[in-house]
């Protein structure tokens, strides 16, 4: 690997909460958000093909995720904090505009800082985009499991909404992704808080985002969690989006790094 593509570890400071991330490469900013209970690897699964392409790759924990400090208030896991935290990535980075690249709760916040700060956002990337208003009664199921018996206890709340077929990969898969993380009490905080907290108001929102978007979804018998009617709902309401899912009975895009990564180097390549 190159000098350029070598990650660059980043801390940034602010109310209370340390966020760590890494920046790679040189080109036009890509900012990587990933989703609830994982951390900065679990968006593009160390694939470096846009750094390869031309991109400088931004990646950060969010708060109580990874190896960022949990916030000092358990309550501070709103989206309001989350997007607060990304504004304070770009303005300490210099980065005045970016791609943004997120998954589920990334997704969220990417979408909410694109509605609030247009200004700062070139185009985005929304990876398996999760309903609003739904998921807080299992969001509490799986922090009681992960708070009661740690990783074992969030599996075995997990374990009876995926299907048979995809389970045993989805269930190590899971396992890895949460042993990352160095504060699985933090974990457990935002968990309850997330799914409460709101990004923007209605999907109908998305009818003032001004930038091209890419869409990633996922079939419903791999990834329950975010539905494909979700991603097909926002690429109705966006006035310029695309979506890409995966052919049936294969594994989702979202997770084979490679191969997301091509999609979104392709659609930046061809859009901006």
């Amino acid at each position: 690997m190159s000098a350029s593509t070598d990650p660059t570890p980043f801390e940034i400071r602010a109310d209370g909460v340390t966020v760590s991330g890494e920046t790679s490469g040189e080109g036009p900013p890509v900012v990587l958000l990933h989703g609830l209970t994982a951390s900065r690897r679990y968006v593009l699964l160390g694939s470096r093909l846009l750094e390869r392409r031309g991109h400088r790759l931004v990646a950060y924990d969010a708060r109580g995720h990874g190896q960022s400090s949990p916030a000092p208030d358990p309550a501070a896991y709103e989206y309001r904090d989350l997007m607060a935290d990304l504004a304070r990535v770009l303005d300490e980075l210099e980065i005045e505009r970016a791609v943004l690249a997120g998954s589920s709760m990334g997704a969220a916040t990417a979408m909410g800082v694109a509605l609030s700060r247009p200004e700062r956002v070139a185009a985005l990337v929304q990876i398996t985009p999760a309903a609003a208003a739904e998921g807080e009664a299992w969001g509490d199921a799986l922090a009681d499991g992960l708070e009661r018996d740690g990783v074992d206890g969030f599996l075995a709340a997990y374990h009876p909404a995926v299907g048979e077929r995809w389970r045993d990969v989805v269930m190590t898969f899971t396992r890895q992704r949460l042993e990352r993380n160095r504060h699985l009490d933090a974990v457990a905080d935002a968990l309850r808080v997330v799914p409460r907290s709101r990004a923007f108001d209605s999907l109908d929102d998305l009818r003032d985002v001004r930038v091209p978007t890419l869409v990633v979804g996922s079939r419903d018998e791999s990834d329950p969690g975010h539905p494909l009617a979700v991603a097909e709902s926002y690429v109705e309401r966006l006035p310029d989006a695309e979506l890409v899912v995966e052919e049936e009975s294969k594994a989702p895009l979202a997770w084979r790094g490679a191969q997301v990564s091509r999609a979104i180097a392709d659609f930046l390549e061809r859009r901006l």
